[in-house]
C-alpha cells in the first residue's frame, strides 16, 4: 500500500510539474506575438537581429529595401511601408537617423499612424530632439496608440552584443511592456520619466561623448607629438584619473587597440554626421533652456567642420585623424 502510494504520489508531482510547464511555456509564447521594425541601418538590424534571437517575430521595413534582406535570411517577413507594419503588429520599434525620418515615418502618407491600431506601443529608438518625441506622443494618443521614446547608448559593438543602455521616457504604467522587448536588446534599461526625457538624457549623454572624445584625441597627439608611444600613454591613461570610456574601450589611435574603428580607417560605428547631429540637439535644447554649453558648443563646430572636410561618413574618432592633418596646415 505505501509503495503504491508513493507510485501515486509521484506521477502526481510529475503532472503538476507537466502542467506548470506548459502553462509557463503558453505564457511565454502568448507574449511573442510579432514585433514591428522600421530602421535597419547600422544600429536598427542588430537590434532586430537579437529580437528574433529571442524567439519574437520580426516584421521589418527599411527605406532602402538592400538592407532587409539579411534579415529576411533569418526569417523576418519584410514589408514595404511602416504603415503595412502597422497593420501586421502591434508592437513597434523604430530606429530612425533624425527628426524629419521619424515624422515622416510616423505621420507621412505611409507612417505608421495612418494603419495603427488602438493599444499599439510605440517604441522610438531614435535621437531626435525631445520636443519632436513629445509632438509624435500626442498624435499617437489622438489614434489609441502610446509612443514611448528610448534611445540608446553603446553603439554597433553594443547592439550587436544585446549590451545596449536604454533610456525610456514614457507613461511609466507602458514601462514594463516596452522593457520585455528592450532587455532582448540591451543589458541596462533605465526608465527616466514622461516622454521627452529618454532623448534629454541622450542628448546630455552624447555631449559628453563628445567632448571626451576631442579631448581624447588631443591628449594622445600632444603625447605622441612629446614622444611617447601611444599604446603606453593610453596605458598610463587608463590607470590614471584621466580615464574615460574614449581612452579604455574606443581608443582614438589607430594601433592602439582592436576591434574599434580606429583599427579600421574609421569604418563602421557612429558617424560624424550623427554626432554632428546629435551635437545640434544638445545646442537647440541649450538654447531653448538658456544653458551655457561652451564645451559643447565647441564640440559642434569641430564635428560640423570635419563633416565639411571629407570626416562625414567616418566614425567620429576620426577627429584624431582630424586634428593630425590641421597640424600640417
Amino acid at each position: 500500500m505505501a509503495a503504491l502510494f508513493r507510485g501515486s504520489r509521484n506521477l502526481l508531482l510529475r503532472w503538476n510539474k507537466h502542467v506548470n510547464l506548459a502553462s509557463v511555456s503558453t505564457r511565454s509564447m502568448a507574449s511573442k506575438t510579432p514585433v514591428g521594425f522600421i530602421g535597419l541601418g547600422n544600429m536598427g538590424s542588430p537590434m532586430a537581429r537579437n529580437l528574433l534571437k529571442n524567439g519574437y517575430p520580426v516584421i521589418a521595413t527599411d527605406v532602402f529595401p538592400e538592407s532587409c534582406k539579411e534579415l529576411q535570411d533569418l526569417g523576418a517577413q519584410v514589408v514595404d511601408s511602416p504603415s503595412e507594419v502597422a497593420e501586421k503588429a502591434d508592437r513597434i520599434i523604430t530606429m530612425l537617423p533624425s527628426s524629419p525620418n521619424v515624422i515622416e515615418v510616423y505621420t507621412g502618407p505611409n507612417g505608421i499612424l495612418k494603419k495603427v491600431k488602438k493599444g499599439t506601443l510605440l517604441i522610438d529608438s531614435s535621437t531626435i530632439d525631445p520636443a519632436v518625441s513629445k509632438e509624435m506622443a500626442v498624435a499617437a494618443e489622438k489614434m489609441g496608440a502610446v509612443f514611448m521614446d528610448a534611445p540608446v547608448s553603446g553603439g554597433v559593438g553594443a547592439a550587436s552584443l544585446a549590451k545596449l543602455t536604454f533610456m525610456v521616457g514614457g507613461v511609466e504604467e507602458e514601462y514594463n511592456a516596452a522593457q520585455e522587448l528592450l532587455t532582448c536588446m540591451g543589458a541596462n534599461v533605465v526608465y527616466c520619466g514622461q516622454v521627452g526625457t529618454g532623448q534629454a538624457a541622450k542628448i546630455c549623454n552624447n555631449m559628453l561623448l563628445a567632448i571626451g572624445m576631442i579631448g581624447t584625441a588631443e591628449t594622445m597627439n600632444l603625447g605622441i607629438r612629446l614622444g611617447l608611444d601611444p599604446k603606453l600613454l593610453a596605458k598610463i591613461l587608463n590607470m590614471s584619473s584621466g580615464r574615460c570610456w574614449s581612452s579604455d574601450t574606443y581608443n582614438p589611435v589607430p594601433g592602439v587597440m582592436e576591434g574599434v574603428p580606429s583599427a579600421n580607417n574609421y569604418q563602421g560605428g557612429f558617424g560624424t554626421t550623427l554626432m554632428a547631429k546629435d551635437l545640434g540637439l544638445a545646442q537647440t535644447t541649450a538654447t531653448n533652456t538658456k544653458t551655457p554649453i561652451p564645451l559643447g558648443s565647441l564640440a559642434h563646430q569641430i564635428f560640423r567642420v570635419m563633416c565639411s572636410r571629407g570626416y562625414a561618413n567616418k566614425d567620429f574618432s576620426s577627429v584624431f585623424q582630424f586634428l593630425r592633418e590641421e597640424e600640417g596646415q
